[in-house]
């Protein structure tokens, strides 16, 4: 089989458990999941269900005690932490439910944050946090801080934060999970445009079904297993 028939993202086998003292809480025990490059897909499930562990391991912030996670060409579970947050900053953007952004930055300057991980001149840094800024309607704001911003705003930061190094894959944690309804939906169509018109991937893990029905798929987790699939065409 060839690259383009692969899937982009594979989990074969996945098993997680926590151990807290002398017990064990198994999370996963033998997950597997198949996502196409380009899909847009949300997770949901209860609290505990392990959508969070999932989000983890595909952001390579934790690691598999079994099986294979391979994300393009990349085996996360073959990687020490330093090749993983490598990885991490160079193949993939997360966005974060409370936004995570620094109060003593301005919105240019959280934006510009992962690209001082790369070989970039301030030159080229700035274009590409007006660029992405433009995208996500923040032009003109390059200069507003967090605390003087809506939800809705901040997390329009966040998601330029995410996409300004140019990642092929996007880990949305809850993204509308503090937002009324129009900030929310207004965030989740920005999201469907990425994924529609930059052919970005995107795994969204949400609670909201009304948030989930902008996703090509949903996937719903149940004690460790995926135990619906449901599909729709954007």
């Amino acid at each position: 089989m060839n690259d383009t028939q692969e899937p982009y993202i594979a989990l074969r086998g996945v098993q997680k458990a926590f151990r807290i003292g002398a017990e064990t809480i198994p999370i996963f025990s033998g997950l597997d999941l198949s996502i196409a490059r380009g899909d847009f897909v949300a997770v949901m499930g209860p609290s505990g269900s392990g959508k969070s562990t999932l989000l983890n391991m595909l952001g390579g912030l934790d690691s598999p005690d079994a099986g294979e996670i391979r994300i393009g060409r990349s085996h996360l579970e073959q990687m020490g932490e330093g090749a993983r947050a490598a990885w991490r900053a160079h193949g993939m953007g997360i966005v974060f439910q409370f936004y995570n952004l620094l109060p003593m930055l301005n919105a240019s300057e959280n934006i510009e944050l992962p690209l001082l991980l790369k070989p970039l001149g301030r030159k080229e840094r700035r274009a590409r946090v007006e660029t992405v800024m433009d995208l996500v309607g923040l032009a003109g704001r390059q200069r507003q801080f967090p605390s003087s911003m809506s939800g809705g705003q901040q997390q329009r930061v966040g998601i330029a934060r995410a996409i300004v190094g140019d990642p092929d894959l996007l880990l949305c944690d809850e993204p509308t999970g503090d937002l009324d309804r129009k900030s929310a939906n207004d965030i989740l169509e920005m999201l469907g445009f990425l994924n529609r018109e930059l052919q970005k991937t995107i795994i969204m893990v949400t609670h909201d079904p009304e948030a989930a029905a902008f996703a090509r798929r949903t996937l719903h987790l149940n004690k460790g297993e995926f135990v619906e699939q449901q599909g729709r065409g954007q």
